[in-house]
C-alpha cells in the first residue's frame, strides 16, 4: 500500500490534484483518492439512492390473451407454452407491480421459473 499521502508525485487518481492542491489524500493499493472526490462519488451515490430503483411504469398490465396474441406473433404452434408463458409474464408483471407499491411483507408472492425443451428447430425461441 502506498504511504499516507505525504510523499513527493503523490496525486489523486481521479481528478489528478497533486498533495498541495487538496486537503487529504487517501492511500489504497497504487492509488489515491482525495478528499474531494470523495465527496463528490458519496453525492452521486447519495443522489442515486434517492432515485431508488427504476418503479414499474407499465400503467395497465396487459390480460394473459393480449400477451399470447403478442407471442402469436413471433411464435408458431406451441399453443399451450404460449398461455402458460402468457400467465406467467401476467403473474410477473402482477408481482413487480406489486412489490414496487409496498405490498405488505405478510404476503408471500410464489414465483416460478419457466424452461421451454424440445428438439433443434421446434420454435424454443422466444
Amino acid at each position: 500500500m502506498p504511504d499516507s499521502g505525504k510523499g513527493k508525485g503523490v496525486y489523486c487518481s481521479f481528478c489528478a490534484r497533486g498533495l498541495d492542491q487538496v486537503d487529504r489524500l487517501i492511500p489504497g493499493p497504487d492509488v489515491y483518492i482525495c478528499d474531494e472526490c470523495v465527496e463528490l462519488c458519496y453525492d452521486l451515490v447519495h443522489q442515486e439512492d434517492k432515485r431508488g430503483r427504476s418503479s414499474f411504469t407499465l400503467k395497465k398490465i396487459p390480460a394473459p390473451t393480449e400477451i399470447k396474441t403478442e407471442l402469436d406473433q413471433y411464435v408458431i404452434g406451441q399453443e399451450h407454452a404460449k398461455k402458460v408463458l402468457a400467465v406467467s409474464v401476467y403473474n410477473h408483471y402482477k408481482r413487480i407491480k406489486a412489490l414496487d407499491e409496498g405490498a405488505s411483507e405478510d404476503v408471500e408472492l410464489e414465483k416460478s421459473n419457466i424452461l421451454l425443451l424440445g428438439p433443434t428447430g421446434c420454435g424454443k425461441t422466444l
